[in-house]
């Protein structure tokens, strides 16, 4: 098991104990932005008490940085896992932080697991969106031609060229 934290700087991966943590590393500038006090939560720990990122914004960071983690399909768990619990407000507003294919690969998740508040508060995202991204972009076939058209969600504009499957 890795703990990863994001932080405003570049820090090595750390052991304590039986526990890794590893830091992914956010210029400083847009770590400010996505991490306003409004939308951290306060965590008991041994040092006392810490402020963490809320629910929303662990769901826009695993979409964000779903590559570091377990890929798509661990994004997907944690969407399913903790979607409903998401501020649909909060969700909307802190999402402006991010960028645009993070907010929406996190409303096409929400929907998919019928988090349908949550997804509605990302729709304005994929509205302005000017072309279709992949789903998962490291899944590429190895030959162009078998990018197929069929599996186009016109709605967050993704092109869902991973199956996503989770853990029930």
């Amino acid at each position: 098991m890795v703990f990863q934290v994001i932080a405003p700087r570049q820090l090595a991966k750390m052991d304590l104990g039986r526990q890794r943590v590893e830091f992914l590393y956010q210029a400083p500038a847009a770590f400010a932005e996505s991490n306003r006090p409004e939308w951290l939560a306060p965590r008991k720990t041994e040092a006392g008490l810490a402020k963490v990122a809320g629910v929303e914004l662990t769901l826009l960071d695993t979409c964000r940085y779903f590559h570091r983690a377990a890929g798509i399909r661990g994004a997907a768990q944690v969407v399913h896992d903790l979607g409903k619990k998401a501020d649909p407000r909060v969700l909307g507003k802190a999402a402006q932080a991010y960028e645009n294919a993070a907010a929406r690969r996190l409303g096409y998740l929400l929907e998919r697991f019928g988090h349908n508040r949550q997804a509605s508060a990302l729709e304005a995202f994929a509205s302005t969106a000017k072309s279709f991204k992949d789903l998962d972009p490291a899944a590429q076939p190895i030959v162009a031609a078998l990018r197929t058209g069929k599996d186009k969600n016109r709605k967050w504009k993704l092109r869902i060229n991973v199956p996503v499957e989770i853990d029930a």
